[in-house]
């Protein structure tokens, strides 16, 4: 490290005498011409002298100032002759004024003020480029061996790409394929373009192709599966480029590029935040994350950690889990004060232990109970941890004066067949009455899958993948809304600045997505063709599952907020004291284990709940075997 600082200091004041050297040399060189190659006049000399004297320590402060010593010449371009240009012609300019004031400009030809300047641009930006230019020809040449690659696109990001593997001894760029026709058959630092994208399989049989890089961020959904699928018919590994977000304030190196990954193919634009209003209700406040184990809850803590807080209180009943979110953000954030807390949601009394020492200023509801068949073989332990927990922790919100509260949904309370999705109503129902009566707002964000979630089904078909298949699918037809944990979780920190309390926001997820589509794409950026490499196999709609999701009830009313990406449901109201004694009947219910009366009380607070036949097109399916349900 020590010999690479020294080199590198050695390598900067080289390149500054360098330059300060061609100051003379350029004044002399243009007395010289204005002389017509003759030898300089006495008296002009003499002004030659006099003029070199105040240039080279004018121009040695300008070209320090200017930053002409940041950039490395091997890769010198077009910002470092701009560098050059303005430093030049400011130091000409000052000169050019001391001369004046100092000499009155005496014996100094008029030409030689003019001329100076370009001939010193030459003496500084020549020697760089042609410094570029003959490394540039020598790797060339001399890589004859390396990782034979194809650049697919010939955009600026291709160019970097192909700037990046030309400096590298273990890449060999060979061709580059675009599908613009005006780029076909020119060259990019020497690498021709040759066609477009429907020619990447032969390409990588003429050319005898290793690796594809993947260079258009701009390209649509449909182009990156396309270009994915043609590699894994062919045989060959594709990379991409990062992400903006994983690039930012970076520059681009090939260990950077990286195989493509599931949120690469379902990602949306970039979502634009009000981070000023985020860290306004976060900056120097007490925020508790329940569930903080968990896949939101975890990502969560990351992104709230960001904005400032004054303590971070972690709360969850899986110790593992919080063992390993508490040591990675102690890791990220070793001057948060982070506190961790083991406990579960249902303990009234550990809760309000909790909310009594730390007041929390906002929390953040992530624990729950999500898998849907589990909840529907356990619907008694669905109801404690999803409604009586949610209850407990709203109410220890309200009695210790929580400014924030927001409740952490999903699409699933939307027209529920389950009782996950019911049991989640529920708590929307009562977080959304209980601002009402509270100091405290009440916010709910409401969102369909995440992808790559604890339980989801990315992670199983991951699994499936990579013992040899088949992946499984419940229905051709069957789709579902996703996100990426980072953009969920963003939203709802959005969702907890704009909320006045009351409101469901509704998160915009795009289109849904077929689960059928989705495991064909994750099986060919595994490199292997769906349906030759790994079978898919439909096994049918299990307990609680319907085809499609919602993400509102029709009598809810979207409506549009000032944030493109969260839309806003009519909250419903309800008689207070009737939605309590529901509550609680459930609670009795739930203790007792009467899973018959526990689907009876909470079609009386969710009327839209179908939970009798569910599964089929029409939501509907055998009835669940009462039987084995909570026998647990």
């Amino acid at each position: 490290m020590k010999k690479h600082l020294h080199r590198l200091i050695f390598n900067r004041w080289s390149a500054f005498f360098h330059d300060l050297m061609w100051v003379p040399v350029s004044l002399f060189i243009v007395y010289w011409i204005r002389f017509n190659l003759q030898p300089i006049p006495p008296q002009y000399f003499e002004s030659f002298c006099r003029i070199t004297y105040v240039s080279v320590p004018v121009f040695s402060i300008i070209f320090w100032k200017f930053g002409l010593y940041r950039g490395i010449w091997r890769f010198a371009s077009i910002p470092d002759l701009r560098r050059i240009l303005k430093a030049v012609l400011l130091g000409a300019l000052v000169v050019s004024l001391l001369s004046a004031i100092l000499f009155r400009l005496e014996n100094i030809p008029r030409t030689v003020l003019i001329l100076f300047p370009l001939v010193l641009i030459g003496g500084l930006a020549g020697p760089r480029l042609s410094y570029r230019l003959i490394k540039d020809k020598g790797f060339r040449l001399q890589k004859k061996e390396g990782i034979r690659t194809l650049v697919v696109g010939a955009g600026i990001a291709g160019e970097m790409v192909l700037r990046e593997l030309i400096s590298r001894q273990d890449y060999q760029p060979v061709a580059l394929v675009d599908d613009d026709i005006r780029k076909h058959n020119r060259e990019i630092h020497g690498v021709q373009v040759y066609g477009d994208l429907e020619g990447i399989i032969d390409m990588v049989e003429l050319f005898e192709i290793e690796l594809v890089i993947f260079a258009i961020p701009s390209a649509n959904h449909k182009t990156v599966t396309s270009v994915i699928r043609k590699c894994a018919k062919a045989g060959v590994e594709c990379r991409t480029l990062p992400t903006l977000a994983e690039q930012v304030g970076k520059k681009l190196e090939i260990e950077q590029i990286r195989p493509f990954t599931l949120e690469d193919l379902l990602s949306r634009h970039v979502i634009q935040l009000d981070k000023n209003k985020i860290s306004k209700y976060l900056k120097n406040k007490v925020v508790l994350v329940t569930g903080c184990g968990g896949s939101i809850g975890s990502e969560l803590c990351r992104q709230v950690a960001r904005h400032g807080v004054k303590c971070l209180v972690l709360y969850d009943n899986g110790e593992f889990n919080l063992y390993s979110i508490d040591n990675e953000l102690r890791d990220s954030f070793p001057y948060l004060q982070i506190v961790t807390v083991l406990g579960d949601v249902k303990n009234s009394e550990r809760v309000n232990w909790v909310f009594k020492k730390f007041a929390p200023d906002v929390v953040f509801h992530a624990a729950a109970y999500k898998h849907v068949p589990m909840l529907e073989l356990n619907p008694a332990e669905g109801v404690c941890n999803n409604v009586i927990g949610t209850k407990i922790v709203a109410d220890a919100a309200d009695s210790h004066g929580t400014e924030r509260f927001v409740l952490v949904s999903t699409d699933k309370a939307v027209n529920p067949v389950n009782v996950m999705g019911a049991t989640k109503r529920i708590a929307e129902l009562y977080c959304q009455n209980h601002d009402s009566y509270s100091g405290t707002k009440f916010i709910t964000t409401r969102f369909g899958n995440v992808l790559g979630s604890a339980g989801s089904v990315v992670p199983l078909f991951e699994k499936q993948i990579k013992e040899g298949g088949p992946v499984t699918v419940t229905h051709p037809e069957i789709c579902r809304y996703f996100m990426t944990i980072p953009e969920s979780v963003s939203l709802i920190l959005q969702a907890g600045a704009m909320g006045n309390g009351g409101e469901i926001f509704v998160l915009d997820m795009g289109k849904p997505v077929l689960i059928k589509d989705l495991a064909e794409q994750m099986i060919s950026i595994s490199g292997m063709e769906p349906g030759k490499d790994i079978e898919i196999s439909y096994i049918g709609l299990r307990p609680g599952e319907k085809l499609f999701e919602e993400i509102f009830h029709e009598s809810e009313n979207l409506r549009r907020t000032s944030h493109s990406k969260l839309l806003l449901a009519r909250s419903r109201k309800v008689d207070w004291q009737w939605l309590h004694s529901e509550i609680e009947e459930l609670r009795l219910a739930s203790t007792s284990r009467d899973v018959s009366l526990i689907h009876s009380h909470i079609r009386s607070v969710v009327p839209e709940f179908k939970n009798d036949k569910v599964g089929n097109p029409e939501n509907h399916s055998s009835p669940v075997n009462l039987r084995v349900i909570d026998q647990l």
